[in-house]
């Protein structure tokens, strides 16, 4: 890797935060404190919907290490996060489209079949999205927020960010007619946003960078960054001589074609020698010496644009809900660089990151003779030659676009002048969209590859978009890592979990113009969770994360809890018929927030996710 490249990593950093924690069970109260450093929260269990006791009117617990005295029944402890992708429900967004191109609605989880690594699966969950059901997602989300009155939130409303979509374009390989068509076309994608969708705008060269926003205008802005930009080094002269290109290197250095070198040097004899025949060893030398020079750069181009893809998916996969790239681009040569691109690949899949591609020529017919506005030293003899290797070049030119778009479940937009349709369908959700889950038969913990395969029963032909693989958990032998792994995923995902009945609320008030006190009030019923009975007590451990993002999808803060219940039978049958209550607070400052909540439990390995809305007046 180019330590030059102008993009940056993201590091993996522990969520940390102080923490003071309550608990009361049945007459019981604890209280333990501990700083780590970082922001204030403050956490709080409960049965619901309140003790009867408060800490000044029931006995301290001691210290659960003396053997004299009984085990705590409920504790909790910090846990470290790191954040990870493990894979134990595969989901498949699926989209069906009839032979008109038209979406196919009403399809059900029967008419699916799903296919891993050949072997047909049970598809264990099923779902339809549309815009009613995206619209209903974000209403209830939005009813957590403790009701508070018009005037004091000034009639905000919370529109929780649901997809991220980010626009690449292949600024390193445009050139200014392209750049200015797709430049004005992606103004229809930022137009048919929805309240829900975050749009980034970014440049292969690293220069161009928009982070993700709502903001249209911001957006519009961007775009007028989309511009040319070459690498360092270019053609100097208006006729270079010898007019060599990267495909041309690449058929001479690695498919050794010698062809392409004696063109090249009948065209260098005759630029520059005059057509001499005495210089032919020289021109030769010349020749092979502009191609060898040429694939370096083509080959500098190339990775360049795979680094900043790589950096641009980094980013994307941290988001928490859809994840979508878009890459407008004319396309570009392989080369031998089939190990970047498939890296590009691989990491989509990791990330459920989509690809969808747009080639940015439009509806184009080979150039036969080249750029008109870039005059050639062809000569008589090479010309023929050269308009072979121009036409071939265009057309391995879409290779890349569509091996990125087949490989993760996207689309290619080509050989079409709506480059407007083309940007606006790559970047928006379709109006019917089917998500399947399965849970994937005698499967390898080995990290490897699967390949799937989605289709529908019936006599009709559909044009099925779906995801096109997936990488097999590596195995955890530690289950609390693997639990980590499982909440990390589910922490970074939009999706409901409803293995676990848990409820959420959020409340704030504000401590001063520039900070704010947040609340995440949720309840859990003990009922649904598989208890293991041993030594006279219920034993389980809930695993509680809390993450606050902003409202373009920024982690803000959050922090992890364990709580460790060790119930006697009489707590237990009181907590069954009331539930148990849960407070995280934390300080932050006023504005748009979304808030996730993952719970877990660790006997039955079950889970419960949760979104969350809130509105913070400046």
């Amino acid at each position: 890797m180019n330590p030059g490249y102008p993009f940056r990593r993201l590091q993996d950093r522990p969520l940390r935060w102080l923490s003071v924690l309550v608990i009361f069970v049945t007459g019981v109260a604890v209280a333990c404190a501990q700083e780590t450093g970082g922001g204030a929260t403050t956490t709080q269990v409960s049965p619901a919907p309140a003790a009867t006791k408060t800490p000044s009117d029931t006995p301290a617990m001691q210290s659960p290490n003396s053997p004299t005295n009984p085990k705590e029944e409920v504790s909790t402890k910090d846990t470290g996060t790191t954040f990870k992708v493990r894979v134990n429900l595969v989901q498949v967004r699926v989209v069906v489209r009839d032979k008109n191109g038209k979406l196919v609605p009403g399809l059900k989880r029967e008419d699916f079949q799903v296919f891993d690594q050949g072997k047909l699966q049970a598809i264990t969950t099923f779902g339809v999205e549309t815009p009613e059901t995206r619209r209903e997602r974000t209403e209830a989300a939005a009813k957590t927020q403790q009701a508070v009155p018009e005037e004091e939130t000034h009639g905000e409303k919370m529109a929780l960010p649901e997809r991220f979509v980010a626009m690449v374009f292949d600024d390193i390989h445009l050139n200014m007619e392209d750049a200015v068509t797709v430049r004005v076309s992606a103004k229809a994608l930022i137009d048919s946003m929805a309240p829900t969708d975050r749009i980034g705008i970014y440049g292969t060269s690293g220069q161009l960078k928009r982070e993700f926003t709502n903001d249209k205008s911001e957006l519009e802005r961007a775009l007028l960054g989309v511009v040319p930009r070459p690498r360092m080094g270019g053609p100097t002269s208006a006729t270079p001589c010898p007019d060599v290109s990267y495909y041309m290197a690449d058929q001479y250095v690695n498919k050794t074609n010698p062809q392409v070198l004696e063109v090249v040097t009948q065209e260098t004899l005759v630029c520059m020698f005059g057509g001499d025949p005495r210089q032919l060893d020289a021109a030769r030398m010349m020749a092979q010496s502009a191609l060898q020079r040429e694939l370096t750069a083509g080959d500098t181009d190339s990775e360049y644009t795979y680094r900043v893809l790589e950096d641009v998916m980094r980013h994307l996969a941290a988001m928490p809900g859809e994840r979508i790239l878009v890459l407008a681009s004319p396309g570009f040569i392989l080369s031998t660089l089939f190990l970047e691109e498939t890296g590009i690949i691989d990491r989509a899949n990791r990330a459920n990151i989509v690809i969808n591609t747009v080639d940015a020529r439009g509806l184009y017919t080979p150039q036969i003779g080249g750029d008109i506005s870039q005059p050639h030293p062809d000569t008589f003899l090479t010309a023929g030659y050269k308009d072979t290797y121009r036409v071939s070049e265009q057309l391995e030119n879409a290779y890349v676009l569509t091996d990125f778009a087949l490989g993760t479940g996207g689309t290619f937009f080509h050989n079409s002048n709506d480059l407007s349709g083309g940007l606006t369908r790559a970047g928006t959700a379709p109006e019917v969209s089917y998500m399947l889950g399965f849970s994937p038969q005698n499967q390898k913990m080995d990290g490897k590859y699967h390949a799937i395969k989605v289709t529908v029963l019936g006599k009709m032909k559909y044009d099925i978009q779906a995801r096109r693989g997936y990488y097999a958990p590596k195995k955890v032998n530690d289950p609390q890592e693997q639990a980590k792994q499982e909440i990390a995923e589910a922490v970074f995902s939009q999706d409901e979990i409803s293995d676990l009945p848990l409820e959420l609320q959020t409340q704030y008030f504000k401590t001063d113009e520039a900070q704010a006190h947040l609340s995440v009030v949720s309840r859990i019923e003990l009922k649904g969770i598989h208890f293991r009975k041993a030594e006279g007590r219920n034993l389980d451990d809930l695993t509680v994360a809390t993450v606050i993002f902003d409202e373009n999808g920024n982690f803000v803060t959050g922090g992890e809890k364990l709580l460790q219940m060790r119930l006697l039978d009489k707590t237990y049958e009181k907590l069954s018929h009331t539930g148990l209550t849960m407070k995280s607070s934390f300080d932050i400052k006023p504005g748009k927030y979304l808030v996730r909540q993952v719970v877990r439990d660790s006997e039955g390995a079950q889970m419960a996710a949760r979104n969350g809305a809130v509105v913070i007046p400046y």
